[in-house]
């Protein structure tokens, strides 16, 4: 974890928006501004899952790299806020996650969640939203919005058999082909929609890919497999020739209007090729 006074709430990665792609990792740091010290808990607890996605960021950067496509990260653990949750779920800030009470969360005033909110959540998925709007402009069509996370091997007790999962809501452009060309490893165990459920109201692919009609996937990654520099090069270079293919793909480059499993969706303006 590293604190710093400037505290930038995102990184932007430069790549090549004609290619229509974008990259996305909302869970990819651990770190805080200096003002929040460390929320009032050890530093062992940000080694652990509750603060970030373990193996994500290192994922995200080689992925970037190899495929070229530009990407978002945002720059802060989401113990302070969780940019991957609705702005009114009731888990965007944590008070207690996975037995850990978070000293600095409990209780929390309205006023330091909008606080939060405004300087580190907001900032964050504006600058995706302005990326995706300016990945369309320079392609000329719709693009394609991948988000990189990573999951425990253990969840409460529960040995988890998945290598990754692919989440997604009703949209399955990508994820069908994606979970497919994964699962053509007779190695990999893929889980669809598994360890968790794609279809949260208000979440990153939410607010920016099914508001918007955007052909997406979210993809989580055991963390014992990308934990180590080895292991998250070698995942990348699996997933880079896939989504490569995947982005080149007719149907993934169209506005296509498939709804949610949570609910009616209102589409979103302002974001168009």
């Amino acid at each position: 974890m590293t604190r710093s006074a400037a505290f930038a709430p995102f990184e932007l990665l430069e790549g090549d928006r004609r290619l229509g792609f974008v990259l996305v990792a909302d869970h990819a740091r651990r770190d805080l501004p200096e003002e929040y010290g460390d929320l009032g808990l050890p530093a062992s607890e940000f080694e652990r899952h509750i603060a970030y996605d373990i193996g994500v960021e290192a994922v995200t950067r080689r992925l970037a790299k190899q495929t070229g496509a530009p990407a978002v990260l945002a720059g802060f653990s989401r113990l302070l806020i969780d940019p991957n949750r609705g702005e009114d779920d009731p888990t965007l800030i944590r008070q207690l996650y996975d037995g850990t009470v978070v000293p600095a969360n409990y209780p929390i005033s309205p006023q330091e969640r909008e606080r939060r909110l405004d300087r580190f959540y907001r900032p964050y998925h504006d600058a995706v939203g302005a990326l995706i709007a300016s990945v369309a402009a320079a392609s000329g069509e719709p693009p394609f919005i991948f988000s990189v996370h990573s999951f425990t091997p253990v969840m409460q007790g529960h040995v988890r058999p998945w290598h990754a999962g692919v989440l997604w809501d009703l949209d399955d452009r990508v994820a069908r082909p994606l979970i497919d060309m994964l699962a053509d490893d007779p190695l990999l165990v893929v889980g669809d929609n598994e360890p968790y459920d794609g279809a949260l109201l208000g979440d990153t692919m939410y607010k920016h890919a099914i508001v918007n009609g955007f052909a997406h996937a979210l993809i989580e990654i055991r963390q014992d497999l990308i934990a180590d520099e080895a292991g998250a090069g070698a995942w990348a270079e699996r997933l880079a020739p896939i989504v490569d293919a995947i982005n080149r793909r007719p149907d993934i480059h169209e506005v296509r209007q498939f709804g949610s499993r949570t609910g009616p969706v209102a589409a979103q303006s302002g974001v168009s090729p």
